[in-house]
């Protein structure tokens, strides 16, 4: 654990980040309060105010965070591929990384906009830069403007539904489904060494995960 760097203080900026994403997954934005994160660390709320303004300035750096997860997309979606299903398949790796996509945060960023409108453009502005990447990998691979764009949706959307649904299915189950999710997607059939390859890193990502 890092030394916290002010003698003032028995924890570091890092928890009481740490411990507001955590309240704000669990409990919803309400709870990340400076009163609730200061008992849930066992720490005096004063110690707050050495590293941040305001409560305010706490909830501005839980959604800089959020925003980690539309960089993740993009950023797989403009790794050079092949073909459009090893371009999709860097895609998948965001769906089974939470390192890359945090889709618990994202759902909680999701729940805070039910409530804030502001929040809301904010969800929707990630959410049609993430399509837009996804239709820019389409149309890179030589698909039409519109079927680039529905394609894209259907993609995204997906994901976002099966997060949603928190349905519950297995490493092996998963990737066992990864093939006609690809000919879902794409329309065109993967190789079996891109497969292969996807499998290895899951399992690898998993493994590093413990």
């Amino acid at each position: 654990m890092d030394k916290p760097p002010y003698p003032q203080t028995k924890v570091t900026r890092e928890q009481w980040l740490a411990a507001a994403l955590d309240t704000l997954i669990e409990r919803g934005v309400e709870q990340v309060k400076v009163l609730t994160l200061a008992a849930r660390l066992k720490v005096s709320r004063s110690s707050f105010y050495w590293y941040f303004r305001s409560r305010q300035d706490l909830l501005d750096e839980l959604l800089e965070k959020s925003r980690a997860n539309t960089a993740s997309i993009v950023r797989a979606a403009s790794v050079p591929s092949q073909d459009i299903c090893a371009g999709v398949l860097n895609v998948f790796d965001c769906w089974v990384d939470l390192s890359l996509f945090d889709s618990r945060l994202d759902f909680a960023i999701r729940e805070w906009a039910r409530r804030s409108r502001s929040i809301r453009r904010l969800v929707d502005r990630e959410d049609a830069a993430r399509v837009d990447a996804l239709k820019g990998l389409f149309l890179h691979h030589g698909f039409t403007e519109l079927d680039a764009f529905v394609r894209a949706r259907v993609l995204y959307f997906m994901q976002i539904g099966y997060y949603a649904l928190d349905l519950k299915e297995s490493q092996d189950e998963r990737l066992a489904l990864v093939i006609p999710y690809l000919r879902a997607f794409t329309g065109q059939e993967p190789t079996t060494d891109q497969v292969a390859e996807f499998a290895r890193r899951t399992r690898a990502r998993a493994q590093a995960a413990g």
